[in-house]
């Protein structure tokens, strides 16, 4: 599987909202001890996680959220096919502290989608969402680019710490499903994740 993590490169990004999808591969390649590195050639950063003797990468692309199409496309081409692609990004429409993860679908405003679309030329890949529902008013450039509050980080940090496991049902078990909502992802959470996939009857199948 491609895994893929939205975001922008560069130090001012760090820890912003739109760089969501960083974290969520920062925290699986801390958990499993792999370090990125740059693939110039292919617009990003990439790792390779073995799991269960199965060789997945991990991408971060290099190319800025409106381009991270270009990077998709570079690794599609030289790696896999589209049916090994999983995104994992940003949502402003989900509350902090949900994820949603969906076999398929359209961009919905996230200009970081619609260019993996556009590039691409199909919108038939699973991905992961991580919610950053704004709070307040604030211009929303403006707030996709700035940091999680101290309160938002709190969530953050056990959505992030849970990844790890996430994925690796993910890639036990694969993806079928549609539209599922994961609420409220806190510490009761982070102990019994396969007993929630089964509650939710997560069965999927994207290997």
């Amino acid at each position: 599987m491609i895994i893929v993590g939205l975001g922008n490169v560069g130090k001012k990004y760090e820890n912003t909202h739109h760089n969501a999808g960083f974290l969520a591969l920062d925290s699986i390649a801390k958990a499993n001890q792999l370090e990125f590195r740059l693939e110039k050639k292919l617009q990003a950063y990439i790792c390779e996680y073995i799991y269960q003797n199965k060789k997945h990468l991990l991408v971060k692309p290099t190319t800025y959220m409106n381009n991270s199409g270009i990077a998709v496309k570079l690794i599609l081409d030289y790696k896999k096919s589209i049916d090994d692609l999983f995104v994992i990004y940003d949502d402003l429409d989900l509350q902090i502290g949900t994820i949603r993860i969906r076999k398929s679908g359209l961009a919905g405003g996230h200009n970081g989608i619609k260019s993996i679309i556009q590039y691409i030329g199909s919108s038939q890949f699973a991905r992961l969402r991580i919610g950053i529902k704004k709070e307040r008013e604030i211009d929303t450039i403006s707030y996709v680019l700035s940091k999680f509050s101290k309160k938002e980080m709190d969530i953050i940090v056990n959505i992030m710490s849970n990844m790890p496991n996430i994925i690796d049902d993910l890639l036990n078990n694969g993806v079928d499903i549609n539209n599922i909502k994961l609420c409220n992802v806190t510490s009761e959470y982070e102990n019994d994740i396969k007993r929630m996939f089964k509650m939710f009857n997560i069965s999927l199948n994207i290997k």
